[in-house]
């Protein structure tokens, strides 16, 4: 019988890329999407498709385990057994959207073959956040070629989490939602994004003294306030700071932003009806928007599919 394998996708709201340069990041549960380790689909294809991906991963955590670089103690002999009884995993979470598909089963994997792990009941201490970070960013990086462990960290706490620092996380409370029409909304450009690819133009970018300088002086400037401004509630500077962050954005990171969406995301910045920004990596998959009116943005973004996440 598995123990519970349940596990949400996440969404960061601030701090893509960024979190990798040391600026602050804030990432929530997302209740929409989900995953589980099960036994049985009636997707015979998906579930065989699942359980040969489940195989190559199992495969891949036996090589660390044999170079004596696996993060944590799992029962492989278990996971080998489950796998071979056809064991798949079941996820409502799209790939490639920048909404936790990876971090969901890796959360699940390590609830259900941890030895001795660290439980996710409860007040979990920071000092143990930061341990689990760093062992779902080995687990992880297998999907990724480099993981920072958020997002499985994410979707196994099931809690918001400030990144104040590579080294410092904290679990907080996010204002409760309000009745207002300001919204918090994800765009699906209907095309999934490759992390490892997105990633490693950044990491050549980071080469360049001008991004490097643009990364701490605006990014990290608005990023921070945005961040600020949300926990606190504060309407008036959230907004004005995430149309710069999302300016900066459109003018730094164009290789990210689907070439059909860079005039949409202009044309929010232009009319102040949204304001978009990465959600994840990029380059397909959500993006991420932010509005003060969503009758309004709806209304400019007709063509789209716009699902609300938060309403302030």
């Amino acid at each position: 019988m598995l123990k519970e394998s349940l596990f949400y996708g996440k969404v960061l709201l601030f701090g893509e890329y960024g979190i990798i340069q040391d600026s602050m990041g804030l990432s929530i549960p997302y209740e929409s999407y989900r995953g589980s380790l099960i036994f049985h689909s009636d997707d015979s294809e998906m579930a065989e498709w699942s359980n040969t991906e489940l195989k190559k991963y199992f495969a891949h955590l036996c090589e660390l385990d044999q170079a004596n670089n696996l993060p944590c103690k799992l029962d492989l002999a278990a996971f080998k057994n489950d796998i071979e009884n056809g064991m798949l995993f079941d996820s409502s979470i799209p790939k490639g959207y920048g909404v936790g598909s990876s971090g969901a089963l890796v959360a699940s994997v390590y609830s259900r073959y941890s030895i001795k792990g660290i439980s996710a009941e409860g007040n979990v201490a920071n000092s143990d956040i930061l341990k689990l970070k760093i062992i779902f960013g080995e687990l992880e990086s297998y999907f990724h070629g480099k993981s920072s462990g958020l997002d499985p960290l994410i979707c196994y706490l099931h809690l918001p989490i400030l990144i104040k620092g590579k080294d410092e996380l904290n679990a907080v409370g996010i204002p409760e939602q309000g009745s207002s029409k300001g919204a918090i909304f994800l765009l699906n450009t209907g095309n999934p994004g490759e992390t490892q690819p997105m990633v490693n133009i950044f990491l050549d970018k980071l080469k360049e003294d001008g991004f490097r300088t643009m990364l701490k002086k605006q990014f990290k400037k608005y990023n921070d306030a945005s961040i600020e401004a949300f926990l606190n509630k504060d309407r008036k500077p959230l907004f004005s700071n995430i149309k710069k962050l999302s300016k900066v954005v459109l003018d730094n990171f164009k290789p990210m932003i689907p070439q059909n969406y860079q005039k949409v995301w202009q044309d929010g910045i232009d009319s102040n009806a949204y304001y978009l920004k990465l959600c994840g990596s990029g380059g397909g998959g959500f993006i991420l928007g932010f509005t003060e009116d969503i009758d309004e943005a709806k209304d400019k973004l007709a063509d789209y599919q716009v699902d609300v996440i938060y309403n302030f």
